[in-house]
């Protein structure tokens, strides 16, 4: 069965809004290692060129035929993974047949545990959200609208206790550099009491700003990916990353060919100081291609 973390009641924009029945027991993996993804699924729309943003436009208003195939398509790709940061998901509107994209993907990746954020409630037309699916329950949930123009949001999630305390964060940012860099203040004030951060999402800015020219500058956080993310079919920026903690091991990461949406997803699997050797927990079985 699946796990929703209901939606809290909306509270003042910058403020998180947290729920109590959240703060259940979190347990890492014994073999300190996770499997982490990020993307940025523009609502199950495929795009394989700039013509598309014009004759598939319509599909961000109503429904479409080939939407359920490329859902399952990315179905099937995110149950490869421990910890899964959605971004531009539909939470159940005319155009996603009102399907919530979030809970659909969790059951389609067999994730016991998700949780939807909803940036933008355009009734009935457009349920915009960022989610998370994940294998592990957290002890900790966060939802925090973002600094800015409204419809943008950050996702925190504890695992772990003490100095063995894993803080994810999943946000997608604002495009304007000047947002950004107040929307990246305001997690830097989030994050700054733990000693091991992942943040991931759509960024939207390259890497070199990120970790060079923007608040989180100080931190010594790791890039392991460099390669571009968008546009999907002839990728040219770097737009969509998973930052790390310097002391937060890199087992293996990249950019996936995977031009489903008009972003490619990124992956990294990520090694906890305190790893054991153990085998890795089992995964939800995917039918072979």
């Amino acid at each position: 069965m699946l796990r929703y973390w209901n939606t809290p009641r909306p509270v003042a924009s910058g403020q998180p809004r947290v729920n109590p029945e959240y703060l259940a027991d979190g347990q890492l993996p014994a073999n300190g290692r996770l499997r982490l993804l990020s993307f940025n699924i523009q609502v199950g729309i495929g795009t394989g060129g700039y013509r598309h943003y014009l004759t598939r436009s319509w599909q961000h208003v109503l429904p479409a035929s080939g939407r359920a195939g490329n859902l399952e398509r990315i179905g099937n790709l995110l149950a490869h993974y421990d910890l899964v940061a959605l971004q531009e998901a539909d939470g159940g509107s005319l155009r996603s047949g009102y399907i919530n994209q979030v809970e659909h993907l969790a059951r389609l990746g067999c994730f016991p545990y998700w949780y939807q954020q909803l940036n933008r409630n355009l009734g009935r037309f457009a349920q915009h959200s960022n989610g998370v699916l994940s294998r592990l329950q957290p002890a900790r949930l966060e939802d925090h609208p973002l600094p800015g123009p409204a419809g943008r949001g950050a996702i925190l999630l504890q695992f772990g206790e003490g100095s063995r305390a894993l803080l994810v964060v999943m946000m997608h940012l604002a495009l304007g550099a000047r947002v950004r860099t107040r929307q990246l203040a305001y997690i830097r004030e989030q994050i700054s009491p733990y000693p091991h951060v992942v943040l991931m999402g759509d960024l939207n800015a390259p890497t070199r700003e990120l970790l060079e020219d923007s608040p989180l500058s100080d931190l010594g956080l790791v890039a392991p990916q460099l390669q571009a993310t968008f546009p999907s079919w002839r990728p040219q920026r770097c737009l969509d990353h998973i930052l790390l903690s310097p002391e937060l091991g890199i087992e293996r990461a990249g950019v996936l060919a995977q031009p489903i949406s008009d972003h490619l997803p990124v992956a990294v699997e990520i090694r906890l100081p305190w790893a054991t050797d153990e085998q890795p927990h089992a995964l939800c079985q995917v039918p072979a291609p």
